[in-house]
């Protein structure tokens, strides 16, 4: 493999999108909506999630969309790449996920439907191992350089450090794990949210990693990996900068994709750097950032075939 990225993406298309108290409680980006009715709320979820999926296929993104089913009723179905990860080496790995309303978005039906249409011959149940804890919420808690197969996280109540590394040394991979926390001093409840790698870039929210022992030990194995360190603030990391995803096309194209709020929050010279790397795609996802405390990233699982 050459490429940290995939052409090929799974996406949810959600039934009942919707606030989620549980998961509020360690997800600082979650806002209630006391104002809009349930139902307004999952509508718009469902046409932004539209309006994504028909932006990737215009510029020759693969997405593999499944609908989700109506019962029962998960409100982050969304966000499939916290359960769910696949591996060119054929392994596809289920995840443990901290929320109990969460638990019913792992799906056996699509896990044998992935593993006979699509070649995986080793399945990792890490959900079935630890029903109750540790927990490891997929490419949410862990970031993936699948170049030099290492592995970032930061440590939280929905990403637990023994696990991280169980996972790590399961599938070949290095880890290098840290502590990250917002502006209020609350850990920062998945990866993705601070971070995000391309083939030659990483972007990182520096600010987060409070340790300095441990920040510079994150920006030393990024720099020795190849990477070109493109920090935010955490004020961009609050509007979702830290949650992009590299995504090749038809043609190995790179495109950057994030939402719109994302890309607004960026500075001319950090636009310019990744522009240098890849074309960005900008998505308006207001509704699924503010209700559910996810963005682009997290709408995206990468699909990585059996080599």
């Amino acid at each position: 493999m050459n490429s940290v990225s995939t052409h090929k993406i799974l996406m949810i298309r959600p039934s009942h999108f919707g606030f989620n108290s549980e998961t509020a409680e360690s997800n600082a980006f979650q806002q209630a909506d006391e104002h809009s009715p349930p139902q307004e709320i999952a509508l718009k979820a469902v046409q932004e999630f539209d309006h994504m999926v028909a932006l990737l296929r215009d510029v020759g993104i693969e997405v593999e969309v499944v609908e989700d089913t109506d019962s029962p009723r998960k409100p982050d179905a969304i966000f499939p790449n916290n359960w769910i990860s696949f591996h060119d080496d054929g392994t596809l790995v289920t995840y443990p996920m901290q929320a109990v309303a969460r638990r019913t978005e792992v799906r056996e039906d699509l896990v044998d439907q992935f593993r006979s249409s699509w070649g995986y011959s080793r399945t990792l149940h890490l959900d079935q191992a630890h029903p109750n804890g540790p927990f490891l919420e997929g490419t949410g808690s862990m970031i993936l350089d699948r170049i030099h197969r290492i592995a970032y996280a930061c440590i939280s109540p929905r990403t637990d450090p023994g696990l991280f590394r169980e996972w790590a040394d399961q599938m070949g991979y290095r880890p290098v794990d840290f502590t990250a926390t917002d502006a209020a001093g609350q850990l920062i409840y998945h990866t993705n949210v601070m971070m995000a790698l391309g083939d030659d870039y990483a972007v990182i929210c520096l600010e987060s990693i409070q340790d300095p022992q441990e920040r510079q030990t994150v920006v030393d194995q990024l720099v020795a990996s190849g990477k070109e360190v493109v920090p935010i603030s955490l004020d961009q990391m609050n509007r979702f900068a830290g949650n992009m995803l590299q995504v090749l096309n038809r043609e190995g194209k790179p495109f950057l994709v994030m939402s719109e709020q994302a890309r607004q929050s960026l500075m001319p010279d950090q636009v310019d750097r990744l522009s240098g790397y890849a074309t960005l795609l900008p998505v308006p996802l207001w509704t699924i950032e503010r209700i559910g405390g996810g963005s682009a990233r997290c709408m995206m699982a990468e699909v990585f075939l059996p080599s």
